[in-house]
């Protein structure tokens, strides 16, 4: 059974960074894409972030170079590294396997300006 447990958002002002983690179980990282996906006020889940199964990345144009994705397979966390952030980056922010399993239930980012 698959199981995400996101952590690590919070408050933060204009230009700084956070880190979230992913905590994962029943998901074979080697042979997965992990995604982060964020969910703004009012408006659809979108993806922001992906790492392969060898850990190849990919960002969305509104977050490529700012944020960084990466893995830990030994402890089954996937991590998003978020710098520069932007108020626009405010959303809850959830982790997922690719195809999407059953969702976590994310972990709020708050950028003031």
């Amino acid at each position: 059974q698959v199981q995400l447990v996101e952590s690590g958002g919070g408050l933060v002002q204009t230009g700084g960074s956070l880190r979230l983690s992913c905590v994962t179980s029943g998901i074979t990282m080697r042979f997965r894409t992990m995604d982060w996906y964020r969910q703004a006020p009012g408006k659809q889940r979108e993806l922001v972030a992906s790492i392969s199964g060898d850990g190849l990345t990919n960002y969305a144009p509104p977050v490529k170079g700012r944020f960084t994705t990466s893995k830990d397979m030994a402890q089954s966390t996937v991590y998003l590294q978020m710098d520069s952030l932007k108020p626009e980056d405010t959303g809850v922010y959830y982790c997922n396997r690719r195809p999407p399993s059953t969702w976590g239930l994310g972990t709020q980012v708050t950028v003031s300006s």
